[in-house]
């Protein structure tokens, strides 16, 4: 692994700045304000190739690797976090599993428009009873014929009612198959029996949209069935991992930013006749802050440039996630 940046992270890394600071940044406090959606940010991103970062150039990506894609979901949250989960969670939870399950067909007709943000992607798994305990799902998909008929509720999915195309978990086989007895299905927005129900209000990332998803004998051709029957759950699990490392990077640059305008501030705030940042209690818990900062952006970093190489990464990416959030807590 380099612990330096390279020539192209470099330059991503500038034009994401760039954005975030001149597009996204002037009216960040509003839309939070007003929980308000702009699809001019996605927009934006798709114009910058963000989309699809990770992913080959013949499947519509940018050909970058996973520590490139950490850099600009970190640049995105240091100015507009919920900008960056926009990203994250398109990327990571709703074109991954295409990326990593999906069949040639399938990758051609879904992941190309997604990676190049002509559609925008979303994962649906959580439900009232069905969270951290994937294996409570009630949402149901039986087989009629050519067709699968979804029926079901899933509740507070990101980028809900704005996604064109979602990853939706049902359950397909009895109890007693545990975790085989799930499926992973590709939904497309505008398909008959689907329908969004509740927009959350929320406490923080209010610039994004979580809301419920409604299926009511939703029916979805053969083809929609992403991997094999049974297989949801390994599905949902890989991808949960990778998108760890989307969460940890938002979480860096979070962290990021706050420390940024403390330090701002500490520089130009006086008191007892010099600035805060000359004071060395507010010095030292500054430097704490900095150290924190760049220990989760290491641990980020590992975790992304491991699941680059194709090495195992759950562990870290799971290290990162908790080291990076409870930093953005603190700063």
């Amino acid at each position: 692994m380099e612990f330096l940046l390279n020539s192209e992270q470099e330059m991503l890394k500038q034009s994401v700045r760039d954005f975030a600071t001149n597009v996204l940044g002037p009216g960040v406090v509003d839309r939070d304000e007003k929980e308000y959606y702009d699809p001019n940010t996605f927009k934006g991103m798709a114009d910058l190739g963000l989309t699809g970062i990770p992913f080959e150039e013949k499947w519509g990506g940018a050909g970058m690797d996973m520590v490139a894609y950490a850099v600009a979901v970190e640049e995105l949250s240091r100015i507009d976090p919920s900008a960056g989960d926009t990203l994250s969670t398109h990327v990571s939870l709703g074109s991954f599993p295409i990326k990593m399950f999906g069949t040639d067909e399938q990758k051609k007709k879904y992941l190309i428009p997604l990676a190049t943000g002509e559609r925008q992607g979303a994962f649906a798994l959580t439900e009232s009873n069905a969270g951290s305990d994937a294996l409570g799902m009630t949402t149901k998909a039986v087989p009629d014929g050519e067709e699968w008929i979804l029926n079901g509720r899933k509740i507070f999915i990101t980028n809900g009612g704005v996604a064109d195309t979602y990853i939706v978990f049902a359950r397909t086989g009895d109890k007693d198959l545990k975790s085989k007895a799930f499926s992973a299905f590709i939904v497309e927005k505008g398909t008959p029996g689907f329908s969004f129900g509740k927009f959350e209000k929320k406490m923080g990332l209010r610039g994004t949209q979580n809301c419920d998803l409604i299926f009511e004998d939703c029916r979805l051709p053969k083809e929609n069935l992403l991997g094999q029957i049974g297989q949801g759950f390994k599905i949902a699990m890989q991808t949960l991992d990778g998108g760890r490392i989307g969460i940890a990077a938002q979480a860096v640059g979070i962290a990021q930013g706050a420390y940024e305008a403390a330090l701002e501030y500490a520089k130009t705030r006086i008191q007892f006749g010099k600035p805060l940042v000359k004071q060395q209690a507010i010095a030292f818990k500054l430097a704490d802050m900095a150290l924190d900062i760049e220990s989760a952006r290491l641990l980020t970093h590992r975790a992304a440039w491991k699941k680059g190489e194709g090495l195992p990464f759950s562990v870290d990416a799971a290290m990162a996630k908790v080291k990076a959030s409870e930093t953005a807590m603190w700063v």
